[in-house]
């Protein structure tokens, strides 16, 4: 593995356990939580998506959908909301015809709801991309392939095709919309 993939491994890995740790003191504080670019997985043949808990740094595997989307995720709300778009490899990736010694990728990447889009941001529409790459690839090479990433200094992935434009896991009021569904 390399240094930057170590890196975003590591960062991954501190920003996680740090929410875990945050979170104990504030089992009172539903009121709040943070808006974030969550990282979804489907391996070959799924249909659903899967939580990805260790973050991009991992080895994709050929014929599987990394998801992308913004989302909320508070201690009343954890469960972060999955892309809209159901993973389907078969559908992306129909028009891309393999390639000796390389691996097809499906992303989708869902820009989440109005009422989490950050003040003076625009909503953009989902992407869904076959991207072709090395066998060695991991999701953040993906990523990366697939749109124009903006990262923390720790490697936390703060903006996707320039959305949002500034901010990085921000901490916010829960949106009435997710209070209100429960």
């Amino acid at each position: 593995m390399n240094t930057s993939k170590k890196k975003y491994s590591v960062a991954f890995l501190v920003i996680f356990v740090a929410s875990q740790l945050m979170a104990a003191p504030m089992a009172g504080a539903a009121e709040k939580g943070y808006r974030y670019w969550g990282y979804f997985k489907a391996a070959p043949k799924a249909t659903v998506w899967t939580s990805s808990m260790t973050g991009p740094t991992v080895d994709v595997t050929d014929g599987s959908v990394e998801g992308w989307t913004f989302t909320f995720s508070s201690d009343s709300i954890p469960d972060a909301k999955s892309p809209k778009i159901a993973p389907n490899f078969e559908s992306l990736c129909a028009k891309t015809k393999p390639v000796a010694g390389k691996k097809r990728i499906g992303v989708v990447i869902d820009f989440g709801s109005a009422a989490l889009r950050p003040k003076g941001d625009r909503l953009q529409p989902a992407i869904q991309k076959c991207i072709v790459t090395d066998q060695g690839s991991q999701g953040i090479d993906v990523l990366g392939a697939a749109v124009k990433i903006r990262a923390a200094s720790s490697g936390f992935v703060c903006g996707i095709n320039g959305y949002p434009a500034k901010e990085c896991g921000v901490e916010i009021p829960t949106p009435r919309y997710l209070t209100n569904s429960k």
